[in-house]
């Protein structure tokens, strides 16, 4: 059974849309980093063994992994902004369990619960693309893609501030409250997209997915503790590759997959999900290791003896200086393409961690490199939903940038892995205390400069971008031009009722012949419309608009640089409810 889309016009976009929606990615990065400030005293306070207090970040981790794609999939049938509602909801649920309990399996289900805010990401992007001019795309979405790092890097200094002087249990309190923030400013700022995907929800795909991601990960975060060659977490990768495996056999005879493995094997999107790990890689690096190094005392010989929340504050530039390049990214990308800045934030990051070999001596050394970092990072992670929604149908774009983002979770896992194995074997042992050294430091920047390295490969490997008017348009005079060039490889006309006159606001849809959507559009005020095609071939174009009677119309496109022009005409009856 296929899902019908709604035809009722989204009330216009207000100028806070913007805004709000990043602050909700802002608010589901605080998640991320809430217990940072806490983490070596957690067994402490949860009266458990260390590797039994692990499992208060696994399982964050585990639930954001699992829940990104799945929310992403659900938003694109049901409505993003509902699923992004219910993503926070859930968060502040979440939030409220951990703050009312020091038990360990309560404190395990709330932040498993507060992981399913990772799904905010691409339903808000997802939102964006939706609803906002062409010309204000670009530096919406480069925020939202931003929000992340710039969350992470705003609540470090504030959670050390408040574990410092406060119960612990406030650092909860706190994200439930902001959390109930961004939910009353989504209900009241933000509305609901229009656009929806044709088809039902992939259960088993669904299941399948979250199987082996689970299977994945979990040796990854607790690899150092089980031992990288034991036959746990050997049995576990093993696994892993088998479900993952039989998943993308199932999800290709799916008629409507959770993931349309078609689509992330194009080349657009296969290397910018390959460069997305990468970046994810080398974000966390910087986070891992100047914390520890500016809290070491001076006593080590090269510790710089700040205290928890100097160093948090001194780290924060990194998140403040993502937030900076988004306009910055606008503009670039407008001019050059997000693959050009993609590439050059690379560069950027390569830049940052290859001086920051010799920039290790002084706090105010770690603040050049968290501004460098951070404008590497910003301008990488802004490209990357450009290049995923001028890939993608509109249909496909929560799901698709769920996936994106879960590439960049992916990202961050390994490194935390491997960067947390690189301390630990490279440590002093002074009076039963593992201290972290410096050439422990410096081989974390190096392997941070290599992940970056690999993704600027991946990323070279990238297609020359399309114009794509929702992605580069910086002007009216610019959005005519670039919706001219977009015409030469599909349908466009007008939307008319019997009588001959153009229908406003009317929901055309164009589905290939297995009976999948690729392509929506919302007809303009004189009737036009615009639909690419994403391949030759034969397709259904479906209109519908209140008080006409629906229409399908067959049309075949040959693939090449050629508009078809096709006017739709309405049935003149009056459909009643």
């Amino acid at each position: 059974m296929t899902h019908t889309p709604t035809d009722q016009p989204t009330r216009r976009a207000s100028g806070a849309v913007v805004p709000v929606l990043a602050f909700a990615g802002i608010v589901v990065a605080v998640m991320q980093t809430l217990l940072v400030p806490v983490i070596k005293d957690l067994p402490q306070l949860l009266d458990t063994a260390p590797s039994n207090a692990t499992w208060v970040l696994t399982s964050t981790l585990l639930s954001g992994a699992v829940a990104t794609p799945i929310m992403g999939r659900l938003g694109d049938l049901y409505g993003k902004r509902r699923l992004l509602i219910l993503s926070l909801a859930v968060m502040v649920v979440g939030a409220l369990v951990s703050a009312l309990t020091s038990d360990l399996l309560a404190m395990i289900a709330g932040r498993t619960l507060q992981g399913f805010a990772m799904g905010a990401i691409p339903l808000g992007i997802g939102l964006m693309r939706d609803m906002l001019p062409r010309e204000k795309l670009g530096s919406a979405m480069a925020l939202m893609s931003s929000s992340i790092g710039v969350g992470g890097g705003l609540a470090l200094p504030l959670a050390a501030l408040i574990a410092q002087h406060a119960d612990w249990h406030a650092l909860f309190y706190g994200a439930a409250g902001i959390g109930a923030l961004a939910i009353a400013l989504t209900l009241l700022v933000v509305p609901e997209s229009p656009a929806r995907a044709e088809g039902t929800f992939d259960v088993l795909g669904a299941i399948g997915l979250s199987a082996g991601l689970v299977l994945f990960l979990l040796p990854i975060t607790k690899g150092s503790d089980w031992g990288w060659s034991s036959g746990t977490t050997l049995g576990l990768f093993a696994a892993s590759a088998v479900v993952l495996l039989l998943w993308g056999v199932m999800e290709l005879r799916v008629k409507a997959p959770l993931v349309d493995l078609r689509t992330t094997a194009r080349p657009a999107v296969l290397f910018t999900n390959l460069a997305s790990i990468m970046v994810g890689v080398s974000f966390y690096v910087v986070s891992l290791v100047l914390p520890q190094l500016l809290q070491l005392p001076k006593a080590t010989g090269y510790g710089l003896g700040q205290s928890m929340v100097v160093a948090g504050l001194l780290v924060a530039p990194l998140g403040l200086t993502m937030m900076v390049t988004a306009p910055v990214y606008a503009r670039l990308s407008a001019k050059y393409g997000p693959k050009f800045t993609l590439i050059l934030g690379m560069l950027i990051i390569a830049i940052g961690y290859g001086a920051g070999l010799g920039l290790m001596s002084a706090a105010w050394q770690s603040l050049v490199i968290a501004v460098v970092l951070g404008a590497g990072i910003g301008l990488a992670y802004s490209s990357l939903p450009a290049l995923i929604v001028g890939a993608v149908p509109a249909s496909e774009t929560g799901a698709a940038n769920g996936l994106n983002t879960l590439m960049r979770s992916i990202g961050t896992s390994v490194s935390s892995a491997v960067i947390g194995m690189v301390l630990a074997n490279t440590a002093n042992n002074v009076g039963g205390v593992a201290v972290p050294t410096m050439h422990g430091f410096r081989v974390s920047f190096l392997i941070a400069t290599g992940a970056v390295a690999v993704g600027l490969l991946m990323a070279l490997f990238l297609p020359k971008p399309n114009r794509a008017p929702q992605l580069r348009a910086s002007s009216e005079e610019e959005t005519n031009l670039e919706r001219a060039e977009t015409v030469l490889r599909g349908f466009q006309g007008r939307v008319l009722d019997a009588s001959g006159a153009p229908v406003p606001r009317a929901k055309v849809t164009l589905i290939d012949r297995r009976g999948r959507q690729a392509g929506a559009t919302l007809s303009g005020d004189d009737g036009t419309y615009v639909l690419t095609v994403p391949a030759q071939g034969a397709y259904v174009l479906a209109a519908r608009a209140t008080g006409h009677g629906p229409l399908a119309s067959s049309a075949t496109h040959a693939g090449d640089d050629r508009a078809i022009d096709l006017d739709l005409a309405l049935p003149g009856e009056t459909v009643t409810a």
